[in-house]
C-alpha cells in the first residue's frame, strides 16, 4: 500500500509540474533571459530527487530479496549497502543536473525541458518496475 501512495504522489507531482497553457487574451512578456533555477525547474528537480530515493529504497529492498542489479555501470556500487547506493544517487542527480544545465548554458531550452520530462519519466518507470518485481509482478 505503501509503494502505491508513492507511486501516486510522485506521477500527480510530475503532473502538476507541467507546464500551464497561457490564456489566449493574456500573455506575459517573455523575459529577457531564461534562470535555470525558476520554479518549474526546482520542482522538477525536487521530483527527481523523491524519485531518486525511491529508487534507492527499492534497489537496496530488492538486494536483499534475492534480486540483483542490472544496471552494470552502478552494480558495484550498489552492492556495497547504502554508502554505495547513496553515492551512485548522488552520481545520477549529478549526471542528469549537469545535462540539462548544459542544455540551459547552450541556449537549448525546449532541449532542456525535454530532457528533464524524460529523465522524469525514466526514473519513474524505473522505480515502477522495481516495485513491481518486489511485489511479484513481471
Amino acid at each position: 500500500m505503501k509503494f502505491k501512495l508513492l507511486a501516486v504522489f510522485l506521477l500527480v507531482g510530475a503532473a502538476s509540474a507541467q507546464e500551464k497553457l497561457a490564456i489566449a487574451d493574456h500573455v506575459p512578456a517573455a523575459p529577457s533571459t531564461h534562470n535555470f533555477w525558476n520554479t518549474e525547474n526546482k520542482i522538477d528537480f525536487s521530483i527527481f530527487a523523491g524519485q531518486l530515493a525511491a529508487d534507492a529504497i527499492t534497489t537496496q529492498r530488492g538486494l536483499s530479496s534475492g534480486f540483483r542489479e542490472m544496471n552494470p555501470l552502478m552494480r558495484p556500487l550498489v552492492t556495497r549497502g547504502a554508502a554505495g547506493q547513496a553515492t551512485a544517487s548522488a552520481l545520477s542527480f549529478g549526471a542528469g543536473l549537469g545535462t540539462v544545465y548544459l542544455l540551459h548554458v547552450t541556449h537549448h531550452y525546449r532541449a532542456e525541458r525535454i530532457t528533464l520530462r524524460l529523465i522524469l519519466a525514466g526514473e519513474g518507470a524505473l522505480v515502477g518496475h522495481n516495485i513491481a518485481l518486489i511485489r511479484g509482478r513481471p
